[in-house]
């Protein structure tokens, strides 16, 4: 499966709803997307998340879902093991 890193960063109202609902910060994983790593971020970003999903269908599904609901904003890139980026090198 392939991985992605997700960015948020929480709009005025995304501040509201985790207040009140915290949990609500891992229901990537009932969108088809497993949660690899979360964390809470200081600066320009609130949190990443390290995704794992099928395809770059499926993480886009899982972000324009998240993003329609008004309560944050998403970045999401495709990443590699560092390895496999080093061997794309030598080919």
């Amino acid at each position: 499966m392939a991985k992605f890193v997700m960015l948020t960063t929480l709009t005025d109202e995304g501040r509201k709803t985790i207040k009140e609902n915290p949990g609500r910060i891992k229901e990537v994983e009932a969108m088809g997307a497993k949660i690899l790593a979360q964390y809470g971020l200081l600066g320009p970003y609130d949190f990443i998340n390290i995704l794992e999903a099928p395809s770059n269908e499926a993480v886009s599904k899982v972000a324009i879902a998240l993003g329609s609901r008004g309560t944050l904003q998403t970045m999401t890139m495709a990443a590699m093991e560092v390895d496999d980026f080093i061997g794309g090198l030598k080919k």
